[in-house]
């Protein structure tokens, strides 16, 4: 159970930080951060820090994909934990 926790803590640092980066290239007109990849993080248990990510870097929260992605991940991945945890 500890090593699940640290898998997810790092997966959601690392979800939460791709939003940032990714608002930042949006910004300067970089190279972008592919939303498969964003949904990705998501699906393998960043989505917690994905939803963080939205609304602190106000970033992809005009897109309703990416509000239903996250949320249903994340009822999926409590939904995991719990089960687990009994």
């Amino acid at each position: 159970m500890k090593y699940l926790l640290y898998y997810l803590i790092g997966v959601n640092i690392i979800s939460f930080l791709m939003y940032g980066i990714d608002k930042y290239a949006a910004r300067k007109r970089l190279s972008r951060i592919s939303e498969r990849w964003l949904m990705f993080l998501s699906i393998i248990g960043g989505c917690f820090g994905s939803i963080i990510g939205m609304f602190s870097f106000r970033h992809k929260t005009k897109k309703v994909k990416f509000y239903l992605w996250n949320i249903i991940n994340l009822g999926i991945w409590l939904c995991l934990l719990f089960r687990y945890m009994k």
